[in-house]
């Protein structure tokens, strides 16, 4: 009996995938319905698919487990839906409408282009803590750390007091210049937690110099707020996960996916650094991906329900963004870059009976009620409901058979709300709908190639998600890439991702190095030692951390990084420290000769400006602890006849007409078959549509080749 160690979850929007991981790195995925209201139902749902495919109970599974991994958006749809906590503010006085100003583009973030250039049109995100709850207290530190104005003490105790009496769920405090030095906020949250423990109330403290101690005010406070407003609802959803897995049997603690890539676990102070670990997970993969097929240069696309994530990897390295925006928020939190727009199968199709505008979204059917074709109260169409129109989708084989797609009732109401609406007839008005999802995925890839100035020639792109192989024809059609690659398990590939993660730490803390051009090798020499010197203070932190967790000394590697800028720029570049401790001028020499070759690459080579000099804005440490990872295996070519895996025919409209499309079961598939289209490729958790003219072939991982006519 197969014994799998491993089990990763990705909770998306509308369905939960898993993937089970055995010694020797084979692996099979499972699907279920995603449970926003109670996630652990979902995820029990999904592992049971999963442990079927090896003829497994949830008894005999999670007993042998040694990982389990969650990862989703519960905590990113709290902010979004604004339903996390009750939270007041203590900040620095004068500095009380801070939040209500915010970062300018903040004010236009998520417009559209023709809304950007109107600032009548723009209007602040809601503010996480309306103004009457944040109370100023006199106190300042200057840039340099030294403090200017004293704490007036007595002040910081009237702002906690009323906001006991507000009955906040959380006081939140932060101090200008906190993250040079902390004495200020430390001092308030010790009188916050005094009075709080007086009036024998049950309400969090949190700071921002131990949220996030790196410069920038504003993103500082909007990390600080985020964390004590949206956590605490995820951190109840992943508590259930963990009370649910050791129900089954699981001896350990849950693990969940940081936003830069790595696991840490679900008690991490900083669980804001999660938000977004579900689409990391498809880039981590990926990544994985390139090492096997030898191209370091790839785009990554992930269609569901929802949303259509993409992102770019050049010559093996993912950008990081140190301040991403989440839902229009400025955040200082380290990110692998991600592009998103809304576009998934899951989107509803709106025709206004006035104008007949078709808009798709952005709302979305979500896992419940679903699709119209689902049968369980949905009642407006979706792209979803279109392709089972077309015949895109098999009725009797969605998630393996366990949802029997109701095609006749979906038919009924996009013939009244749309096709009939547009005066066309409902096969061409879904094709079209099909279209404008495709058309809006395949220029947000254009944009995404476009913005980073690279060419696609250069790429692979690697498209995967539920809904992913389904639109991957229009999502590609004439961009130009060199090849075009999906999965076998690619409705599971984010969960997949997320288990060739490692345990990871990352901590890092604000400086302001400024190393001039001509710089001696006495001043080199000075710079090395400081640098040192914060390398270890923070090496100690993450390594504490991941003793903590229970790994071993001898398991963690650590590896330092910089942000990097030649002097007087705007952005920071990452930069990998090629010296663990720096204590030479010919050490630092050699950290400034790396910045150079990593800009370089980034941006070109005659971009570079050393005349100007270095700033180091940011020292931090990565602490590593490795982990079992699935393994593809690698097979030699066969034949090109994919007979094996024929099972039949069926009546698909694609490209304005009907077709007698030939239909395969995708498991069946081996190394060196070919599929000619008009096919579709049938998997119970996926489908791939090979249009007309186009064809598909099978490689030596039995990875799938979509090639256009």
């Amino acid at each position: 009996m197969t014994k799998p160690i491993v089990i990763g979850i990705d909770a998306g929007g509308t369905m939960t995938d898993t993937i089970l991981v055995d010694p020797q790195g084979r692996f099979t995925i499972g699907k279920a319905a995603t449970t926003p209201q109670d996630e652990s139902q979902g995820f029990i749902a999904s592992s049971q698919d999963a442990a079927d495919a090896w003829g497994l109970t949830l008894d005999e599974l999670f007993p042998g487990l040694d990982v389990v991994l969650y990862s989703g958006t519960g905590m990113l749809n709290t902010l979004l839906s604004r339903t996390g906590r009750r939270l007041g503010l203590i900040t620095t006085k004068g500095l009380e409408d801070m939040i209500l100003m915010g970062r300018g583009l903040q004010a236009w973030s998520d417009y559209s282009y023709s809304d950007r250039l109107h600032a009548v049109t723009h209007a602040h995100p809601e503010p996480l803590v309306p103004r009457r709850r944040t109370h100023g207290v006199t106190e300042r530190t200057d840039q340099f750390g030294d403090v200017v104005i004293p704490l007036y003490e007595h002040e910081a105790v009237a702002a906690a007091q009323a906001l006991i009496r507000d009955k906040v769920d959380a006081i939140c405090i932060m101090t200008v210049f906190s993250h040079v030095n902390p004495a200020h906020e430390k001092r308030i949250a010790e009188i916050c937690r005094e009075e709080v423990a007086k009036a024998g109330a049950e309400i969090m403290v949190y700071t921002s110099h131990e949220v996030r101690p790196v410069i920038r005010e504003q993103s500082r406070l909007n990390s600080m707020l985020i964390e004590a407003y949206a956590t605490s609802r995820g951190r109840k959803q992943l508590s259930g996960i963990e009370a649910a897995s050791k129900k089954y049997g699981f001896k350990y603690g849950v693990q969940t996916l940081l936003s830069f890539g790595g696991l840490t676990s679900i008690h991490h102070p900083r669980l804001h650094e999660t938000m977004i670990s579900g689409p990391i997970g498809g880039i981590l993969g990926a990544a994985y991906i390139g090492k096997l097929i030898g191209n370091d240069n790839l785009v990554c696309s992930d269609m569901g329900g929802t949303s259509f994530d993409m992102g770019v990897i050049t010559r093996g390295q993912t950008r990081i963004e140190n301040e991403p925006i989440m839902d229009r928020f400025k955040l200082n939190v380290p990110t692998l870059h991600l592009d998103t727009i809304g576009a998934g199968a899951g989107m509803i199709i709106k025709v206004d009976p006035l104008t007949a505008k078709v808009s798709l979204g952005p709302e979305s059917a979500g896992s419940d009620p679903g699709p119209i074709c689902f049968g369980r109260g949905g009642t407006e169409p979706t792209i979803a409901d279109c392709d089972a129109i077309l015949g895109r989708l098999n009725p009797h084989y969605f998630l393996g058979g366990k949802v029997v797609l109701d095609v006749e009732r979906a038919r009924r109401a996009f013939k009244e709300k749309c096709s009939d609406v547009l005066g066309v007839d409902i096969h061409e008005a879904a094709e079209g709908m099909i279209d404008m999802l495709e058309q809006d995925a395949n220029a947000a890839l254009r944009r995404v190639v476009s913005g980073q100035g690279i060419h696609p020639s250069e790429y692979t792109l690697l498209s995967y998600g539920g809904s992913g192989p389904l639109h991957l024809a229009g999502c590609s059609r004439g961009i130009g890439f060199k090849d075009i690659l999906t999965f076998q398990f690619a409705a599971g590939f984010s969960a997949f991702g997320c288990t060739t993660a490692d345990y990871m730490r990352r901590h890092s803390v604000s400086t302001q190095f400024d190393i001039p051009a001509n710089a001696t090798a006495d001043i080199l020499a000075d710079f090395a030692g400081r640098v040192a010197a914060v390398f270890a203070d923070l090496e100690r932190a993450a390594v504490d951390e991941m003793l903590a967790d229970g790994h071993a000394r001898d398991k963690i590697t650590t590896a330092p990084f910089l942000m990097m800028r030649y002097t007087g720029q705007l952005e920071d570049v990452e930069v990998h420290s090629p010296v663990s401790l720096p204590r030479t001028a010919e050490d630092m020499r050699r950290i400034l000769a790396e910045f150079e070759s990593v800009y370089a690459k980034i941006n070109h080579r005659v971009s570079r400006y050393g005349a100007a000099g270095f700033s180091i804005m940011e020292l931090g440490i990565t602490a590593v602890a490795d982990k079992v990872k699935p393994v593809l295996e690698r097979r030699p070519l066969g034949r090109s006849d994919p007979s094996a895996a024929h099972k039949g025919t069926r009546n698909a409209y694609i490209g304005g007409r009907w077709h007698q499309a030939n239909l395969y079961e995708m498991d069946h598939l081996r190394p060196g078959h070919e599929v000619k289209g008009p096919a579709i490729i049938e998997h119970p958790a996926t489908t791939l549509v090979v249009h007309p003219q186009d064809s598909v072939f099978v490689d030596e991982w039995t990875l799938l080749h979509y090639r256009h006519a």
